[in-house]
């Protein structure tokens, strides 16, 4: 009776499991994951010691366009293992716009055990096209090297460096030969070798109940990477941590873990750590004054531990001479599996580098109008009538939202694709309500698939072989949420396009064209696997071991459900879906969150960092669950919450099924007064919103930035995680602790900030202590901007959209000022055929001029709107004026004292000119007479 005796044991796991998943009062246990002591290969590595690495480069030469060369060991020792003295292949490769590729990979012709894993559909396509062939290389011995070093050009003001003996590769500036980045520095680099077991040799690595076969052996990479004139470094997400990353090795540290990155269903985490919660994305970001911002991203999707080295970690160690700097940060990148296939990010400035990086992993998705408005979740909204009569509550006390969301008891059993009938009978009518008042819905869909029979999806994956496996070949057993599942093999480009057919409507009964979809789960969290995880033995299609792409399972799942709801609308409906698990690339498909947080002040704080740091590796479309998904939140955290959130570029609300309801309404009239006004500014900017929204999907610049990104030379910005720029006309200061009176605001520029809520002006380039009430948070518009607003209140923003538009300009010391706005049907992908509106506005020697922006040609599509300014507010300028001239009518407006906020009328007056007479879309020049 063996059978019985497992599924009873694996039930009584599961009930331990999940109760361990329920209870909101048990915190995140670090014991039952591992340390890098307990990961054999980060442990070696850290072992490691400077001027480890013997390799040198040799038949150095230009090849299709790349550097090629092999690197050996300089002395092969006798006693060395045969496997690991065979050469390696070193293709170095330029890209346009300052970019180093760097590919080191094991000799294919040398026949090793296997085909190392190199990371598809990542890359965007049109980045092959962006290469420049080498044609030739130079030598040279540099800094008083016996042996020479190759030079190839990179861009006109930097050249690539392969130094023969010892191996390093950097890249310095032409003009004066100081470095950038480099690579093995410090003589740090190693690369297992695949090779055949030896009789006796034990390969397997246990940990707590679980065994990793480990069939190939050790195959890691390590290498040391410097990054130089640098003030700090930063990204590497996801970690409830500081933006600006703290050393994690070297002089004054203890006891510090490196930053981890294995996607891992941490519920709880803790913040300040560096523990690796959900996502990964291995790009670091580096810093400074006298130089500026450089990039260095490794595409590997296996498990990655990074160190960040504090000064003088090497000194006593070291007998390599590295050129003198003022300010240089060592890293050390240790990574299970793969290949090294690098790349190098010149910059200078910080948008460069974020642009020369979505060059390569491709930008941001433009969202739905919808989509960057307010959404209102919990786990969960229990039947037809609950869902009702939330939608009505907002109605009935004027909030606006836009998506209410379904977590996974709207399902028949944990059956993704289905639903409850008994709750939730009429799905689809269900789904009409919203609709007609331009609402949305999201539905959980979720990686784990219910083994069952009975359920088609489930019965169709199996007959097709659709699933991963396990290390014996037979689909992969693991437990969540529905107990006994398996897991779509998402790798496989095949299975990726079945899935993708999953969300068609005939498919997935209940559904119509306004659902769309959230992907939570998919690290993917298995809960009676290794670190609630996947065995790293498991098997992918073409033989590809887990352990080679955990951290991009999720990405490819993202992927395959996005490009479902594109089949589903014909390809002209862009797709909402939001993902847990992120790995470099997902920008393109959708948008993220920060995951399972606490209704704690502290998670309130690390939101903004962690928000910044996915910002500035790609990911622009992230937020955090307002309110913290665990715990019950004191009113006035929830209210600090919202006032901070308004400004997330995804804002959604959401919370487990064991906390109290908190829908805004709840917590006494005085605090659903200031929850409406901070969801209110939301949908006031989302013209402004939208538009960085657009310059994000053609640049890469995050929407919520940090401020040394728009301030890259002030210090005081470098390290400040505790303010963030909204685009680059908004500044906005968090209040993190309760019952706080005074917050200390630092205003960066020399030119003047204008309180948002009142108009007052304020100094830049110094910190401000202020009063702060329960009203609002302190945020402030740059002088010298111009920003959009719309300021009617409606239900949702598809009801905003022929709503008149109030542009507030603020004037610096020049009384010039501008912005832009930009314009589509909010819903399809017709603005990639021309069908949008965009313009600046310029206001300068008294006048505000609109400029079209939008390329025109023959055959583009076009989009129009009838939408009028309806209010022009001027703040900085001085009082006097009493009209202005509109020049294409020869129409005179008038100039008065009205309200900064015309729905609120409250706060200071301000110069307003009403009614100028002109469209949104049209070329114009206004007057000031």
């Amino acid at each position: 009776m063996k059978p019985p005796m497992k599924n009873l044991n694996l039930f009584l796991f599961l009930l331990l499991v999940l109760g361990l998943h329920l209870g909101s009062v048990l915190s995140w246990k670090k014991e039952e994951f591992r340390n890098c002591n307990q990961t054999p290969f980060c442990k070696r590595a850290r072992a490691r010691k400077p001027g480890f690495c013997s390799l040198i480069a040799l038949d150095v030469s230009i090849s299709d366009g790349d550097l090629t060369a092999k690197l050996v060991p300089k002395t092969p020792d006798n006693e060395q293992d045969p496997d690991q003295i065979k050469p390696l292949i070193l293709a170095l490769s330029a890209y346009q716009d300052g970019i180093l590729r760097l590919r080191i990979d094991e000799d294919p012709s040398l026949g090793p055990p296997k085909k190392r894993f190199e990371v598809p559909d990542v890359i965007v396509p049109e980045f092959a096209s962006k290469k420049l062939w080498l044609q030739r290389v130079s030598t040279a011995k540099i800094d008083g090297d016996a042996a020479p070093s190759s030079i190839v050009y990179l861009s006109d003001g930097y050249e690539a460096v392969v130094r023969h003996d010892p191996f390093e590769v950097y890249v310095r500036e032409k003009s004066n030969g100081n470095r950038v980045i480099s690579l093995n520095s410090h003589g740090l680099f190693d690369f297992e070798q695949l090779r055949a077991k030896r009789e006796g040799e034990d390969w397997e690595e246990r940990f707590r109940t679980h065994t990793d076969t480990r069939p190939y052996g050790p195959q890691s990479i390590s290498f040391d990477v410097s990054f130089y004139s640098a003030d700090f470094v930063y990204g590497i997400p996801e970690h409830a941590s500081s933006h600006a990353l703290k050393p994690t090795r070297g002089p004054g540290v203890e006891d510090s873990e490196p930053y981890r990155l294995f996607n891992l269903d941490v519920f709880e985490y803790i913040h300040d750590s560096p523990f690796g919660i959900y996502g990964s994305i291995p790009f670091m970001i580096s810093h400074g004054k006298s130089r500026g911002t450089s990039g260095f991203f490794w595409l590997n999707a296996a498990e990655m531990q990074i160190d960040v080295m504090a000064t003088g970690w090497a000194d006593a160690e070291s007998e390599i001479a590295l050129p003198s700097e003022k300010s240089r940060i060592d890293t050390l990148w240790m990574s299970e599996a793969g290949i090294v296939d690098a790349f190098f990010f010149m910059g200078p400035g910080p948008k460069d580098v974020v642009r020369q990086y979505t060059s390569v992993t491709g930008t941001p998705a433009m969202p739905q109008l919808f989509a960057t408005a307010y959404h209102q979740c919990r786990w969960n909204y229990r039947d037809e009538e609950d869902v009702e009569h939330v939608d009505s509550k907002f109605d009935e006390l004027n909030i606006p939202y836009d998506v209410l969301w379904l977590d996974i008891e709207h399902t028949d059993g944990k059956r993704y694709f289905t639903w409850d009938r008994t709750l939730f009978p009429h799905p689809e009518e269900m789904q009409g309500k919203l609709a007609a008042k331009g609402r949305h819905m999201v539905t959980i869909v979720d990686p784990h698939i219910k083994r069952d029979d009975s359920y088609h999806v489930h019965k169709e994956a199996t007959q097709k072989g659709y699933y991963v496996k396990d290390a014996g070949g037979s689909d992969y057993d693991g437990w969540c949420w529905p107990g006994s599942s398996s897991y779509p093999d998402i790798l496989s480009p095949e299975i990726r396009s079945w899935w993708a057919d999953m969300f068609s409507i005939e498919n997935y009964v209940g559904s119509t064209p306004s659902l769309y979809i959230w992907n939570d789960m998919n690290e993917p969290s298995v809960f009676n696997g290794p670190e609630v995880t996947m065995p790293r033995d498991a098997l992918h299609y073409g033989g590809v071991e887990h352990r080679e792409l955990h951290n991009a399972y999720g990405y490819y799942f993202h992927m395959a459900t996005a490009d479902g709801l594109v089949k589903r609308g014909d390809g002209k409906d862009r797709p909402f879906v939001l993902s847990r698990a992120i790995f470099a690339g997902t920008q393109r498909h959708g948008a993220v969150w920060t995951g399972d947080n606490s209704a704690e002040w502290d998670h309130l704080r690390v939101s903004v960092p962690m928000i910044l740091t996915l910002g500035i590796t790609g990911i622009s479309f992230s937020g955090a669950d307002v309110g913290g998904f665990f715990g019950n939140p004191e009113p006035e955290l929830l209210v600090r919450w919202y006032q901070l959130g308004a400004y997330y570029p995804f804002f959604r609300a959401h919370a487990h099924h064991d906390t109290k309801r908190r829908e805004p309404w709840l917590f006494g009239e005085r605090n659903t007064e200031l929850i409406r006004d901070a969801i209110h500014v939301r949908y006031m900017l989302l013209p402004y919103f939208y538009t960085l929204f657009r310059e994000a999907n053609t640049s890469g610049v995050p929407v919520v930035r940090p401020l040394w990104m728009e301030f890259p030379s002030e210090e005081a910005t470098f390290s400040n995680d505790e303010a963030f720029m909204v685009g680059n006309s908004i500044i906005v200061q968090g209040i993190y602790t309760e019952r706080a009176k005074h917050a200390s605001v630092y205003l960066p520029g020399k030119e003047s900030w204008y309180d948002l809520r009142t108009g007052t002006a304020y100094k830049g380039g110094r910190t401000h202590k202020l009063g702060v009430s329960e009203d609002s948070i302190p945020a402030f518009q740059r002088a010298g901007t111009i920003i959009s607003r719309k300021d009617r209140f409606r239900r949702s923003s598809t009801q905003m959209v022929n709503d008149p538009y109030t542009l507030v300009i603020a004037l610096n010391s020049s009384q010039a000022a501008e912005g832009e706005l930009y314009v589509d049907d909010g819903k399809s992908f017709e603005f990639e055929h021309g069908a949008y509106i965009h313009r600046r506005f310029v206001f300068a020697d008294g006048k505000l001029t609109s400029v079209n922006l939008a390329t025109t040609s023959p055959g583009k599509s076009r989009f129009s709107s009838e939408s009028v300014v309806e209010r022009i507010v001027l703040l900085g300028h001085a009082p006097g004026p009493k009209s202005a001239l509109n020049e294409a009518t020869n129409q005179k407006v008038d100039i008065e004292l009205g309200p900064l906020w015309l729905q609120w009328g409250r706060g200071s007056s301000v110069l307003t000119i009403r009614k100028p007479g002109v469209r949104i879309g049209d070329d114009w020049t206004i007057k000031i007479l």
